[in-house]
């Protein structure tokens, strides 16, 4: 089936965040007592809250406040961001560029809030050039589960199966998958693990390297 639709993960594969999220995670859990690691950061990567806290309270402690932590570590990444301002990923003009050329929709599905999905992209100048925009909090149930590609996908008026979904974590790849699209990762942080490589499509070390998934899909 022709690809008609790009849809983008945010952290990690259009902003370089994901190693904000890393610090910032461990310096919040460290403020109130409690040890992460880089390997548990890594685990609730574009997860959805419900998930993520009883995953946390599991392997980091069982007392663990997700909530708490949470609203301090985006107190720490906010100051952060606002004296630092954040990176675009290689790859992302040449991609996006790419897709207005050919016609393609390209929509954003990101786990991270619409107030902060709207500054990110627009403080790397690229939030006007996407169609639709869907976020963690605008859908009943975020990643893994298919919910926000599929909402993304209809905002776009397009079939899942006709979109690539854009990912860099192993829970994108698996909502991606579940909703019919095709995945597609973009390591950041970590390459794909044996379950995630089964569930993708393909593997691109940058997302300008999407444009040749696009071009094969497409002939």
């Amino acid at each position: 089936m022709k690809i008609n639709g790009l849809i983008f993960d945010m952290d990690g594969l259009m902003v370089d965040t994901e190693k904000l999220l890393t610090r910032f995670w461990r310096e919040a859990a460290a403020f109130y007592g409690w040890e992460m690691t880089q390997q548990h950061v890594l685990g609730i990567r574009s997860l959805a809250g419900k998930y993520a806290g009883p995953k946390l309270q599991a392997e980091v402690s069982p007392d663990f406040d997700y909530a708490k932590v949470r609203l301090k570590r985006i107190e720490l990444m906010n100051a952060y961001i606002a004296e630092n301002g954040i990176e675009k990923k290689p790859g992302l003009d040449e991609l996006i560029a790419y897709g207005r050329e050919k016609g393609l929709r390209l929509a954003v599905a990101t786990a991270t809030d619409n107030v902060r999905t709207k500054l990110y992209l627009e403080s790397i100048g690229v939030y006007h050039f996407f169609d639709k925009v869907v976020c963690g909090n605008m859908v009943k149930s975020s990643k893994p589960d298919p919910d926000i590609y599929l909402t993304a996908s209809a905002e776009l008026g397009l079939p899942p199966a006709q979109c690539i979904a854009l990912e860099d974590s192993p829970n994108g790849i698996k909502s991606a998958k579940s909703a019919g699209c095709v995945p597609v990762f973009v390591p950041d942080l970590s390459q794909p693990d044996p379950e995630t490589a089964s569930l993708m499509f393909a593997c691109c070390k940058t997302l300008a390297d999407v444009i040749d998934v696009v071009e094969d899909l497409n002939r």
